[in-house]
């Protein structure tokens, strides 16, 4: 059934009496009529919350390798005081900090979990504009491997850096004199100003003991120490006592969750010709190195934390609360289901 016409004299009537009340109350008016209290304030100044709080936004909820059209791919904000971090840079993250009304310039620091596309493929995008704006060096950590992931976006960065505005005479400004890169592994921490970063690495990855990848690859967790609250990532992971640890007592939990059931139904529907094998591997993958909802309400309770948001999140909606009901019998802390775009 088709939608009955607008009523076009009353759509002007109600735009003019619109455009009124915002030219009397100024733009925080806008802001109030463009959005509603039930969701989150898209575009609103971080400084309308108080300038000593810090705020996490959740940029990107979704997660793995299939593209959503409404949910933009991993990725989280941090900002604390004059301290902005960017944890994981999927997908559209660029578009996403517009949204959230953060320029690209105050993000100058990224910490990647570890180094699935899903979780790294804005990168080159982000780091791309910062160059084009010419901004001052970012700085990107990550597990082992980021070094070579960055240089290789560095070298994709060459050909347009010799383009620059495409103007004779100017002078090229070289993209590896932008970008700094700091590897870091589980165990260790940094500290950012005040705030202080410990990694643990997680279970996201099985590779045997003594091999090549379990030497050159790491899956991380991060645990940030903010001026007025701790909150751990635990990134993706399967069950760990390492993030256990590290989410010891932490105010807020930012945890992936999966069905594995509708994970693999997924990854079948977007590639059917995926070979046997293959879908082995990915089924004891979503089940040993990812979290169920269940897992998700163990770790909180062990761990002690006071509050779980969900995001890295490919499940449907009505999944989505099933999970969450579980994790509640299990876990006697508060549990949202993260948006993209909401604000913690």
């Amino acid at each position: 059934m088709s939608s009955p016409a607008p009523n076009n004299a009353f759509n002007r009537t109600a735009l003019k009496a619109a455009i009124a009340r915002v030219h009397r109350l100024g733009h925080l008016a806008l802001v109030a009529l463009l959005t509603t209290t039930a969701g989150p304030v898209i575009g609103a100044p971080v400084a309308e919350r108080g300038a000593t709080k810090s705020v996490l936004i959740t940029l990107g909820t979704m997660g793995g390798p299939i593209a959503d059209p409404v949910r933009s791919q991993p990725a989280n904000l941090l900002i604390d005081g004059d301290l902005t971090v960017l944890v994981d840079a999927g997908d559209g993250v660029a578009e996403q900090l517009a949204k959230a009304g953060i320029p690209i310039a105050r993000v100058r620091t990224v910490f990647l979990t570890h180094l699935h596309y899903d979780h790294t493929g804005g990168l080159f995008a982000l780091l791309g504009m910062r160059q084009q704006l010419a901004l001052p060096q970012a700085t990107v950590y990550g597990p082992p491997g980021t070094l070579r992931l960055v240089a290789g976006l560095i070298q994709a960065m060459q050909p347009a850096a010799d383009i620059g505005a495409g103007l004779a005479g100017r002078p090229r400004r070289d993209p590896a004199q932008t970008i700094r890169t700091v590897e870091i592994s589980g165990g260790e921490t940094v500290q950012l100003g005040s705030v202080k970063v410990t990694a643990a690495m997680n279970s996201h990855y099985s590779f045997p003991a003594g091999s090549p990848e379990a030497q050159g690859s790491q899956s991380l967790s991060f645990r940030f120490e903010l001026s007025d609250r701790s909150i751990a990532f635990t990134g993706d992971t399967g069950p760990s006592a390492n993030v256990e640890v590290l989410a010891q007592g932490a105010d807020v939990l930012v945890s992936e969750v999966i069905d594995p059931v509708a994970a693999m139904a997924a990854l079948r529907g977007a590639n059917p010709e995926l070979p046997a094998a293959a879908l082995a591997n990915i089924a004891s993958h979503f089940t040993e190195q990812h979290l169920s909802a269940a897992e998700v309400g163990k770790l909180a309770a062990r761990a002690g934390v006071k509050r779980v948001i969900l995001t890295h999140n490919p499940m449907s909606a009505a999944d989505s609360v099933r999970a969450s009901k579980t994790i509640r019998s299990l876990f006697a802390g508060d549990v949202d289901i993260a948006r993209d775009l909401a604000r913690y």
